[in-house]
């Protein structure tokens, strides 16, 4: 059976899981939402934001525990994805530290190499037309490879890839998929903008992040699964022709 990737059916398969589990992924969202809102108030006012060391501790806590709670949310849309028909246990949508490690090492790396190319463009000042030239090349590139590795975090859940493995998957599972990939995102902007944007005129409609926020993580979970079979369907028609 071929699974040729279409936009309009992976929003649809979106929305089948969403509208399916809107109870258990909304209950999640909510709960996440709320501890890390406790969690960020109590550590604020635990550490001291003038002090170098407790700013970065607090800093290393918050992106664990969010860490922690992105793959959570992926963890249980693969596993209602998966567990469709049958009852699934709440041990199954915990990730593993691994995966935590894993996801933190990724995020590490590209705050790093943000950091030291910040460093280097600042270093550019005195030649405004170089220092330009650099930005809106490295700027392009930096979202082409944005879109490249954007999947990575689904590897690690899915796969139990490792940090550079994850990158690697996520490079080569974009392949020939990128302006499809680009469409996706630009619905996915969407639904986030629209909300934001209409809340500084009815503040109410800021809640609408609880039903947004899941839902666009399911897209792109079933952006990522769609990919896979598409690029298996591919892998056998060139082993059919060997």
């Amino acid at each position: 059976m071929y699974h040729p990737f279409s936009i309009v059916e992976t929003l649809k398969s979106s929305w089948h899981i969403f509208k399916g589990n809107f109870v258990t992924i909304i209950v999640y969202s909510a709960i996440t939402f709320l501890l890390l809102g406790v969690l960020s108030v109590a550590l604020a006012f635990t550490f001291s934001p003038d002090d170098f060391t407790s700013t970065m501790i607090f800093s290393f806590i918050m992106l664990f525990i969010q860490a922690y709670s992105t793959l959570g949310l992926y963890k249980l849309i693969f596993t209602v994805i998966d567990s469709e028909y049958y009852e699934f246990e709440f041990s199954q949508i915990i990730p593993t530290i691994k995966m935590v490690l894993s996801y933190l090492a990724v995020v590490f790396l590209l705050a790093f190499i943000v950091t030291n190319y910040n460093i280097g463009v600042n270093m550019l000042e005195p030649y405004e037309d170089l220092q330009t030239l650099v930005m809106v090349f490295s700027t392009i590139v930096g979202l082409y490879l944005a879109f490249r590795i954007m999947f990575f975090n689904t590897f690690i859940v899915d796969d139990h890839s490792g940090p550079l493995e994850s990158l690697k998957q996520s490079f080569m599972l974009t392949k020939g998929y990128l302006l499809k990939i680009i469409s996706i995102l630009g619905i996915i902007l969407l639904l986030i903008a629209l909300p934001i944007a209409l809340s500084n005129f009815y503040p109410i409609i800021s809640i609408a992040i609880l039903f947004t926020y899941p839902f666009v993580n399911i897209v792109l979970a079933v952006t990522y699964r769609k990919l896979v079979y598409s690029h298996m369907d591919l892998d056998d028609s060139v082993a059919e022709t060997d």
